[in-house]
């Protein structure tokens, strides 16, 4: 049983990163553009404004960049940090527990991407396309009798 499950590992992560970053990526459009009910129960953020449309903002690019999976390390790490912000700037100020004072989803935001920054992005991610072609072309180069350029030469005495 438990070779099945590390063997589906990957793409369990993928499912969590893609959910994870469609649900933060929606939180950003509803905010930013109105939409799926709009920010606090309706409208938009004032453009410009600190922090909420730079929350929005964050919010919408680190989602899709984490529900497509590109540079999923570094947008969850951004978006992670800007939701332990937001816990602790706009929530902990008014009780200590996250079910006391609503910052649930804060919180849950802030140690999902947490997660995602160790564990990186699973299976079907955009990423695993750029770095299989550019190990596939490294490797074919030290192949073909080529200089590996990202490896130093060593030299004995």
């Amino acid at each position: 049983m438990t070779a099945r499950l590390d063997h589906a590992q990957p793409y369990a992560v993928a499912l969590f990163r893609i959910v994870t970053g469609l649900l933060f990526a929606s939180h950003g459009a509803a905010s930013l553009f109105g939409v799926l009910g709009g920010a606090h129960g309706g409208g938009t953020v004032a453009a410009g404004t600190w922090p909420g449309w730079y929350a929005a903002a964050i919010q919408l690019i680190a989602g899709g960049l984490i529900l497509l999976g590109l540079g999923t390390r570094a947008a969850a790490f951004v978006a992670s940090g800007s939701m332990a912000y937001a816990y602790f700037t706009v929530h902990q100020p008014d009780a200590l527990w996250p079910l006391q004072n609503g910052g649930e989803a804060s919180a849950m935001f802030c140690w999902s991407f947490l997660l995602l920054v160790f564990t990186g992005p699973g299976a079907f991610a955009l990423d695993r396309l750029f770095t299989s072609r550019t190990s596939a072309s490294a490797s074919s180069s030290t192949s073909s009798g080529r200089r590996d350029e990202t490896r130093p030469e060593t030299v004995t005495a």
